[in-house]
C-alpha cells in the first residue's frame, strides 16, 4: 500500500495532509501558500515524488445544497490540473463541513488564535482524506 495525499483547496492556500503507509490515518503535513499556479504545481509534485504518490484526494466544497459553488469550481480546476500533470489517480470528496470540525478540534485542544490560522487548512486536508480513507 502507498500513502494518499489529501488536499484541501483554497483560494489563498492549500491544506496538505497525508496517510500513513498502510492506508488507516490522515495526519496534516503542510500548508502550501498559494503564489502562482505554477509554484502551486511545483510544491505539490515536490510532495508526490518524495511520497511516490499515485492517488490524491481533493475536497470538493459543494454548497449545502449539493450543488458546486467557485469554491468547488476551483477545487476541480486544482485538481484537474494535478491529475493531467502528474497521470495520477484523483479522487473528490465532499468536505462541506471539514474546516468547521478542524476549527472546533483546534479550539478544543487550545490551539491559540494565530497559530490555528496557520494550522486549519492542513487539519481540514486530513478530515477529507480521513473520510475518503473510512469510506475504503
Amino acid at each position: 500500500m502507498e500513502r494518499i495525499l489529501g488536499l484541501d483547496v483554497g483560494t489563498k492556500r492549500i491544506g496538505v495532509a497525508l496517510s500513513d503507509p498502510l492506508g488507516f490515518s490522515a495526519q496534516p503535513y503542510t500548508t502550501i501558500i498559494r503564489e502562482s499556479k505554477k509554484k502551486d504545481m511545483a510544491a505539490i509534485e515536490a510532495i508526490l515524488l518524495e511520497y511516490s504518490i499515485k492517488k490524491v484526494v481533493v475536497g470538493m466544497p459543494k454548497n449545502m445544497n449539493g450543488t458546486i459553488g467557485p469554491s468547488g469550481e476551483m477545487a476541480m480546476l486544482v485538481g484537474e490540473k494535478i491529475k493531467n500533470k502528474f497521470k495520477i489517480e484523483l479522487i473528490y470528496v465532499d468536505e462541506r463541513l471539514s474546516t468547521v470540525s478542524a476549527e472546533r478540534t483546534l479550539i478544543e485542544a487550545d490551539v491559540r488564535r494565530e497559530d490555528r490560522k496557520k494550522m486549519i487548512d492542513k487539519v481540514a486536508a486530513s478530515y477529507i482524506l480521513q473520510t475518503y480513507l473510512d469510506m475504503k
